[in-house]
């Protein structure tokens, strides 16, 4: 008979070299375009009956995802939209959703609009000029001298790209609230065309956006202070699967279509355990001393090839799988949806340790290490 010894759960220290306050997440929140499909009707709505094309479908481990979707024609048919018109689609989508993730993200921080500091804005599902940010400053009101950034074209890896940018600036920037936005619009992406290529992204992507509101420090404010700290990030590319996830222009549909590689959940499993490691390395810390897992909801395969590479249970999951099921992929704010679901479960215990991870073009993983 064994006996597991349990390690003694050690704060982090609060401030970090040079002086510098570790910041908090200290709010979340998300939202969705108002229309939601399961994948039978979606199938429906195209008039699809190939047998491969059903059954990628049918066995995504998805039931129901939000999306906006071309109306239908006077014969009943739903024809492709130009180029164009996509770019006008995910340019509405994104500032509605943006909006009211943000202002959820911002209420459950006990903020108000007048507190925002900066805003970064995270998408990949269509390219504005000028950026979400200024588009959001002007949609709401924001204080004209809100700092902003904007980060484009990254993927699903995104979030968590932006969340390690906006972290240093939060530090550099104690009692000044930061918000990381994340707004896709994945109906502005959706090819029709009768290939597997195309059935396997159609099948998968979901709108949705979500924010995340960080603060180093105390606000002067009414702004919470209560979350988890952010301790460390580390990132992993592989060179050699650069085109594994990828958008090209589709010179015969006239317009952008993206690519998935069959081989990205093998090829992202196989170095899950490479940038987990590394992340924890830094802090002394082995896989068994992490309470709670928020994986990107990339996909069934993906989500499996992860858990077998890091040994982690259905349990440890199941806010990724959750999100799959009710909401599809939805890109770079993913992670933040199994994020709002575990503090909605309200069980995380001070002193716990949290990985966050991502997946996306490169092809690349993010992760980052919380604690609370």
């Amino acid at each position: 008979m064994t006996t597991t010894v349990e390690r003694p759960v050690t704060a982090e220290p609060e401030f970090l070299p040079g002086g510098f306050v570790r910041p908090r997440i200290v709010g979340v929140g998300t939202a969705v375009t108002p229309t939601s499909y399961s994948q039978q009707e979606v199938l429906d709505a195209f008039g699809i009956g190939d047998p491969r094309v059903r059954s990628v479908f049918l066995n995504s481990a998805i039931e129901r995802r939000h999306l906006v979707l071309p109306a239908p024609d006077d014969t009943g048919e739903r024809r492709p939209e130009a180029q164009g018109d996509l770019i006008d689609k995910h340019k509405s989508l994104a500032v509605e959703m943006g909006a009211e993730a943000l202002r959820a993200c911002l209420k459950r921080a006990g903020a108000d609009l007048s507190d925002l500091r900066h805003l970064c804005c995270v998408t990949s599902t269509g390219f504005l000029t000028p950026g979400l940010s200024a588009l959001l400053i002007r949609e709401l009101g924001i204080d004209r001298h809100c700092s902003r950034s904007d980060i484009v074209g990254m993927g699903c890896n995104a979030g968590l790209n932006a969340l390690n940018v906006v972290t240093g600036w939060s530090a550099a920037h104690p009692g000044e609230l930061a918000v990381v936005l994340c707004a896709e619009a994945c109906s502005a992406a959706y090819a029709m065309d009768s290939s597997m290529r195309t059935a396997v992204v159609n099948s998968l992507f979901g709108d949705g956006a979500a924010a995340v509101a960080l603060l180093a420090g105390e606000h002067p404010g009414t702004v919470s202070s209560e979350g988890p700290r952010l301790l460390d990030f580390a990132s992993c590319i592989i060179p050699e699967a650069v085109d594994a996830m990828r958008y090209d222009w589709d010179r015969d549909l006239g317009r952008f279509s993206f690519f998935l590689d069959p081989q990205i959940p093998y090829v992202v499993g196989a170095h899950a355990e490479i940038v987990v490691d590394r992340l924890l390395g830094g802090k002394g810390l082995r896989r068994s001393d992490i309470a709670h897992w928020l994986v990107h909801s990339g996909g069934k395969k993906v989500i499996d090839a992860v858990g077998v590479n890091l040994g982690l249970t259905r349990h440890d999951v199941r806010h990724t799988t959750g999100v799959l099921r009710d909401y599809g992929n939805v890109s770079s704010g993913s992670f933040l949806f199994s994020y709002e679901r575990l503090l909605d479960e309200d069980i995380t215990r001070p002193g716990e340790y949290g990985v966050l991870m991502t997946m996306g073009p490169g092809s690349t993983l993010e992760t980052a290490l919380v604690q609370w």
